[in-house]
């Protein structure tokens, strides 16, 4: 059995590195599609500096690495509303439950709203009187387990659609990952592949045309029924590396420093990295940097806090606010509310 156990580590992490090494090296900014996927939803692990690699204990965690749904203890739940870019809105929902002796399950919703945009042609670019809008929504089952009382792996699989007036595309795709802890409340290791699947491509009415096979030529069918044929694009892969340091100073103070690399198939490499403080086991204090060595990168300073109170039985109820600066594009808020059962 402990052969058994060291081989399936062993092949995830050689799964990861062959899909990681497989990523074009190249900066591909605006390659990929469903970028929503990309936009984190745990205000704690963004306060964080985004290294959430490592990181378990919330539901939202498995957003960074499903193999911490193996060391979910209980029922959580989680909802976070994002005041995004450009007045952006976006949604995120986890439920998570852990079932002894079988593993960890949850059920991820996610869903991002542009609002409505007015329509603008050439010959009226003051707006036509018509709008649409963009919406983008990804369905997620994991699952999570303990494969030793150190070793925790977990899968996600994602059903992603993307909507652009009347024209949409749809995916799937699939997040793994594993966690190492080398000692008992000690030093946690982290990897994970994120958005691993298959290519999407725009279809819809808004691509039919009328179509004059020739202009020049009179007396033939100008009107000729067609269609506009788009590109295939794939996901925005991401392979992550993280390490997160705990230390106690008393039952009532500790401090957690977590930092993670990443390679994504859409960019450079970068480096997150940000601590956590907490007090009394109620008040958490955070900050980090995100995006650290990346090319032209808008801004990177992240901080925020939560609170954390006990309610009758072993119910508990967390609020979490994390502040983003994205330079130019001014900064983002998330809010963070969470419940859960022990």
């Amino acid at each position: 059995m402990k052969n058994l156990k060291k081989f399936s580590i062993l092949a995830l992490i050689t799964f990861a590195l062959a899909c990681a090494s497989s990523l074009n090296a190249q900066n591909k900014a605006g390659t990929t599609v469903g970028q929503f996927l990309k936009i984190e939803p745990s205000s704690r692990a963004v306060a964080i500096g985004n290294a959430g690699t490592a990181l378990f204990g919330e539901a939202t965690s498995m957003f960074f690495n499903p193999a911490s749904l193996g060391r979910l203890e209980g029922t959580d739940v989680q909802f976070t509303y994002n005041k995004w870019l450009a007045d952006i809105t976006y949604n995120y929902a986890v439920a998570a439950v852990n079932l002894p002796s079988i593993g960890s399950l949850s059920l991820q919703l996610t869903n991002l709203n542009s609002g409505e945009i007015a329509v603008r042609t050439v010959e009226q670019p003051l707006g036509t009187g018509e709008k649409y809008k963009v919406t983008d929504l990804a369905i997620g089952l994991g699952y999570g387990v303990m494969l030793t009382d150190r070793v925790s792996v977990g899968l996600q699989l994602n059903y992603i659609t993307e909507t652009i007036w009347h024209s949409s595309m749809s995916m799937f795709g699939m997040n793994f990952g594993v966690q190492y802890q080398l000692s008992e409340s000690g030093i946690m290791l982290g990897a994970s592949v994120s958005n691993f699947g298959t290519k999407g491509q725009f279809s819809g009415r808004d691509l039919f045309i009328d179509y004059d096979f020739d202009p020049k030529k009179y007396g033939d069918n100008d009107e000729l029924p067609a269609e506009f044929r788009t590109d295939s694009y794939s996901l925005p892969t991401i392979f992550r590396v993280g390490v997160a340091l705990p230390y106690k100073f008393s039952e009532d103070y500790s401090l957690l420093i977590s930092a993670d690399a990443m390679h994504p198939s859409d960019n450079r490499e970068s480096v997150n990295i940000g601590g956590e403080f907490t007090l009394m086991k109620m008040l958490f204090l955070r900050g980090g940097y995100r995006n650290l060595f990346l090319q032209d990168s808008e801004g990177g300073l992240v901080f925020g806090g939560g609170v954390k109170t006990d309610l009758a039985g072993n119910i508990s109820l967390r609020f979490d606010y994390a502040y983003a600066d994205y330079g130019r594009l001014a900064e983002a808020h998330r809010l963070t509310i969470g419940m859960g059962l022990r």
